[in-house]
């Protein structure tokens, strides 16, 4: 059995994790899982020209579906925290790097790893 390209796992991956919170959130439509896929897309030649940022794939499909929301639907995944105020997203910590979870800045408190939701 030929081993997996380290590429396509890290990108399977992501795309696993953001659907999961998609799911977790019911925003897994179709059109929102078309969403995910350009992400991918985009992160697959991203991570061709910078090798060493395979490790970031996940936080960075996790934002661009994020931002890809934002512009077409309102913002993703709303806060569970804070219960006063104006509702807002959840970000994704580190911006760039490995690791990646779902953070209210408001509050200071991590949420969730991206893909754990609920």
């Amino acid at each position: 059995m030929d081993d997996i390209d380290p590429l396509e796992q890290a990108l399977h991956a992501a795309r696993a994790l953001v659907l999961a919170d998609l799911a977790a959130r019911d925003v897994a439509a179709a059109e929102v899982v078309s969403m995910v896929e350009e992400a991918v897309t985009h992160r697959r030649w991203w991570v061709e020209q910078w090798p060493e940022g395979i490790s970031y794939v996940a936080g960075l499909v996790a934002q661009d579906v994020q931002d890809a929301l934002l512009e077409r639907y309102g913002r993703w995944p709303l806060c569970p925290v804070c219960s006063s105020g104006d509702p807002h997203a959840l970000d994704v910590e580190p911006e760039l790097g490995p690791d990646p979870h779902w953070v209210c800045g408001k509050a200071g408190v991590v949420v969730a790893p991206v893909g754990g939701l609920k």
